[in-house]
């Protein structure tokens, strides 16, 4: 009996970084869990890096510039906005990881799966006019600044009114969450993060004018708009970031954790 469970005995995890992601890999049952984490943590690092310091598109520019002033700014900008949304391209789709722990924490709860897959479902079309529209035409308005200014404009229009303007996929998201978080009975998340949820969808609310006004708080760059909803979002993120991470922690082994309905 002891040779037997010598020989199924998780050996020791070793201290090189390779030695340890190895060891993880084989022995650790909450290890795809951790991966969609780290991944998670990774992509929102990246978002930030790119956005707001290699690239600068963020806070955003003007939306009442004129041609002239915006084919310059695209001129400023040519080489930061390839490099840097080139690199956006390749790693992209570790937004989903984010999706998919939302969803994996939903599915825990005392609600129906209609919850978890329609937030699944809403948030992984959300990255397209929400990101991934966006980086393309800002790389297609940089890529040949010998087209027409019209068109230029045309481009930079496109792309930061869809970065801005199509909040209201998110604002639905947000709210499913926050439905099934109030209606859990297992306590899965705690119900003030519900309500935090309904929150940052009233952010989104707002963002909807900025397909209207060019000038103001309202306009893509404005302190309603874009700033406070800014500043909510990054907070809700960095919350239900922590929430995610507390819930891992807690979850029980995969052989013995409660089968979600």
């Amino acid at each position: 009996m002891n040779a037997t469970f010598a020989a199924h005995a998780v050996p020791p995890m070793p201290r090189a970084l390779p030695g340890k992601i190895a060891w993880n890999w084989r022995h650790n049952p909450k290890f795809d869990l951790w991966f969609a984490w780290y991944a998670m943590v990774g992509f929102y690092n990246m978002f930030g890096i790119v956005f707001f310091i290699i690239t600068r598109t963020q806070p955003p520019p003007k939306a009442w510039w004129g041609l002239a002033r915006i084919v310059e700014w695209f001129g400023q900008h040519d080489t930061a906005l390839l490099f840097g949304f080139s690199f956006t391209f390749l790693v992209i789709a570790f937004s989903i990881t984010a999706n998919a722990l939302i969803a994996w924490s939903i599915r825990r709860m005392s609600v129906s799966p209609a919850f978890a897959y329609s937030y699944l479902i809403i948030y992984s079309l959300a990255g397209l006019p929400g990101m991934l529209l966006t980086c393309i035409a800002l790389v297609v308005g940089a890529y040949r600044l010998d087209r027409d200014p019209g068109q230029i404009g045309m481009l930079y229009d496109m792309a930061f009114l869809s970065f801005s303007g199509t909040m209201g996929i998110f604002l639905i998201g947000s709210v499913i969450w926050a439905v099934a978080i109030l209606l859990d009975r297992n306590r899965v998340l705690p119900k003030w993060f519900g309500y935090f949820n309904i929150c940052n969808a009233l952010t989104e609310v707002v963002v909807a004018t900025c397909c209207i006004m060019k000038v103001g708080p309202f306009a893509w760059n404005g302190s309603i708009a874009f700033n406070i909803n800014m500043v909510v979002f990054g907070i809700y993120t960095g919350v239900f970031i922590s929430l995610l991470k507390l819930q891992i922690e807690h979850e029980s082994e995969p052989a013995a954790a409660p089968q979600p309905r």
